[in-house]
């Protein structure tokens, strides 16, 4: 009898399955990407008076020359090359990237011979953070249009201490996707220098920063389409990311003007995208409005969340073997990719 039940359920979801997958036909929808990566310090060789950058010359402590700064370049622009290519051969059409060190980096990397025929343009301001680094974003001109760019500052005081500190900006870009308007915002919260709890307030006032833009555009349009992305150095279990943020794990969860982590079940399941202490952390991460899962809203519509994690991204003996595969291991030139996995989201468009 249990049986006859078992092949009798199967066969009422059998036109279920095949209306679902006709459904997500590429002959009915368009599919786009867009992604996230850190980088891991990708510094040129040039002495900048104006960057922390004594460490990445050629007679700093690691030895950065021009051989080092060329093989990195390629092994950032061979990950690059691959991500979401299972889904459109055009890859990410929108990449956040965090841990530059200027501009000039950017277009060494768009100029890549793996990605050069894509077209990469790039929108990059310099931030004042303490180590020199940036965060930027890259788009394929073919699938998106930016109208505005802003840097937004974080402001940072410790409130116990009261001293000042400075950290990367949020980058914002709005413009059409297709068609569609939308709005990005790219960060590289604090990091948890001084330990998690003692460093939280910092993350939790770029994470205020982020709503407070995401609430400015709510205001004006309930189903604008917003993403949120960068390395938070925080889970999505963190307060910052949970609470300031307001970013839910569920969809049904979700109240108005919050937003959704479809990274939450992915770092419940024990997925991550940067190792410590034989742990793994979900600290890149892609947030969205309402308007990117809601049918109402129309356009694009969010479809699979991934963490690019390929065997030759990781480290295959050593202390860390099963890690990130990255440029360094202290002052050891491994010749890796970086210490994070990329992120990176499709969505789908009826055409």
């Amino acid at each position: 009898m249990s049986k006859y039940l078992i092949l009798l359920s199967i066969a009422l979801c059998m036109p279920f399955l095949a209306y679902a997958q006709k459904d997500r036909s590429t002959d009915e929808y368009k599919v786009a990407a867009i992604g996230f990566y850190n980088l891991e310090n990708l510094f040129d060789t040039i002495d900048s008076p104006t960057t922390n950058d004594a460490d990445f010359l050629p007679y700093g402590r690691l030895q950065w020359n021009t051989e080092k700064y060329v093989s990195k370049q390629a092994n950032m622009a061979k990950v690059i090359s691959q991500l979401a290519t299972e889904m459109t051969p055009d890859g990410v059409a929108i990449l956040g990237v965090s841990e530059v060190e200027n501009r000039k980096v950017l277009e060494d990397l768009v100029a890549q011979p793996d990605i050069r025929d894509r077209h990469y343009q790039i929108v990059h301001f310099d931030s004042p953070d303490e180590r020199g680094i940036d965060v930027g974003l890259l788009y394929q001109p073919k699938y998106f249009t930016p109208s505005n760019a802003k840097a937004y500052p974080v402001s940072l005081k410790d409130p116990k201490t009261g001293e000042e500190d400075f950290t990367r900006d949020i980058l914002y870009v709005s413009g059409t996707f297709d068609g569609d308007p939308i709005h990005i915002m790219v960060g590289h919260w604090p990091s948890r220098r001084g330990g998690e709890s003692a460093s939280a307030w910092a993350r939790a006032a770029a994470a205020g920063v982020c709503r407070s833009i995401a609430d400015s555009l709510l205001a004006v349009d309930p189903e604008a389409k917003i993403l949120v992305m960068g390395d938070l150095n925080d889970d999505p279990t963190n307060k910052s990311v949970a609470t300031v943020l307001k970013a839910r794990g569920k969809v049904r969860q979700m109240k108005d003007k919050d937003l959704y982590n479809p990274m939450y079940d992915l770092y419940k399941n024990g997925s991550g995208t940067l190792a410590y202490r034989d742990a793994w952390n979900l600290f890149d991460q892609m947030i969205l409005s309402q308007g990117f899962v809601s049918k109402s809203a129309g356009g694009w519509q969010l479809y699979k969340t991934k963490v690019f994690r390929q065997p030759w991204l990781l480290q295959t003996e050593g202390a860390f073997r099963g890690y990130p595969f990255r440029t360094f291991v202290g002052d050891i030139f491994l010749n890796g990719y970086s210490d994070h996995l990329p992120v990176y989201l499709f969505f789908l468009k009826k055409k």
